[in-house]
């Protein structure tokens, strides 16, 4: 027997409770530079690409947990801008390519320099943006969108978007407790903000973190260390979702195997992107976590520019990672700008028809 259409509420709901929906929610995430070529391939420019091509509805909510520091534009031209950032960072973007920022200066360096951040750091409403809120809450209920909030916490976001990825790491070795310190008060002010979203009667089904962890078949740091000073933070956020009596999902590309146990121990409820170019194994994962860890992404992004290698991969893990729920369909990290409006079409089509329940 067919399941009725379900909203994506609904849909994503019953797959973090590893039960079965309608169909396998499908999202993904593409570089800026991969929809502006979907828009000159033919995607009209007043639409987004989540509803020409039909994807789940994901809405996230933001806080602003940073010292605020001043953002200018320092420069800018046709290929990339680059700027401040309110964590004091200069980094420069790209506008036409695809990737990560290039992070070039920062502004907290060493323990005085946190300690003037961190002054920084209160947790104000006016750091809630309330007019987005007003405006459009209402709406995403209503259409039956999933809503999560994003905390912004960890290592991946203190090496990356603070001060530097040899700096932290450095200091994991050699100053710990500066390190932990830094990465609970991140924590600190986000849930002290997310209380007041909460409270005001915005509620949410989930938070979502982004903290990578791992690179190809590697780690950034051992095992040990994560126990000493990752774990217990990572704790602490989803013991406050699980308060909340919602759901906690972690996006940590690379290869994070050995801490995949570690974090269902502490009671993760979904682990995003299973980045297979890094040595993830998501079959794997489904068959050693899959009763307890909702599975998002797993298909490899080298693929995707290739439709039949792309349908090929879906063939044989879509069936296995959907049975009994606990998956969401996605690339293993963001869509690359070779792939065309016609291959991510197709590949759409053919997740709902491998993703369908009966």
């Amino acid at each position: 027997m067919t399941i009725p259409p379900m909203t994506s509420q609904e849909r994503i709901q019953r797959m973090y409770e590893h039960r079965e929906a309608d169909r396998i929610p499908i999202f993904d995430e593409p570089w800026a530079a991969t929809v502006e070529r979907w828009h000159a391939e033919g995607m009209p420019g007043n639409m987004s690409y989540v509803d020409y091509f039909g994807l789940d509805r994901i809405v996230g909510i933001g806080v602003d947990n940073s010292p605020r520091y001043p953002v200018r534009v320092l420069e800018e031209n046709e290929n990339s801008t680059t700027q401040t950032t309110a964590w004091g960072v200069t980094m420069r973007n790209w506008k036409h390519a695809g990737g990560t920022p290039e992070f070039l200066d920062f502004t907290i360096v060493d323990p005085d320099s946190w300690r003037k951040a961190k002054e920084r750091m209160t947790p104000t409403r006016d750091r809630v943006d309330w007019a987005r809120l007003e405006k459009n809450y209402r709406h995403w209920r209503e259409e039956g969108a999933w809503i999560q909030a994003g905390l912004w916490f960890g290592f991946d976001i203190t090496h990356s978007w603070v001060m530097g990825t040899e700096r932290v790491l450095t200091a994991m070795a050699e100053d710990p407790e500066w390190i932990v310190e830094i990465f609970n008060h991140e924590l600190d002010v986000c849930l002290v903000l997310f209380d007041m979203v909460w409270d005001a009667g915005y509620t949410f089904d989930a938070v979502k973190w982004w903290d990578d962890m791992g690179y190809k078949h590697n780690q950034f740091f051992s095992l040990s260390m994560y126990r000493d000073l990752l774990k217990p933070v990572h704790r602490r956020a989803i013991e406050w979702a699980h308060a909340k009596g919602i759901k906690a999902l972690l996006h940590s590309c690379g290869d994070i195997r050995p801490f995949v146990p570690e974090l269902v121990e502490i009671g993760l409820d979904g682990l995003n992107p299973l980045e297979i170019k890094a040595g993830m194994d998501p079959l794997d994962l489904k068959q050693r976590f899959g009763d307890r860890l909702l599975l998002y992404g797993g298909i490899n992004a080298v693929l995707w520019d290739d439709f039949d290698a792309i349908a090929a991969e879906m063939r044989r893990l879509v069936p296995a990672l959907k049975r009994n729920g606990g998956y969401i369909f996605s690339s293993d990290h963001s869509v690359p700008t070779s792939v065309s409006l016609e291959t991510f079409r197709k590949t759409v089509m053919l997740a709902k028809q491998l993703g369908a329940y009966e």
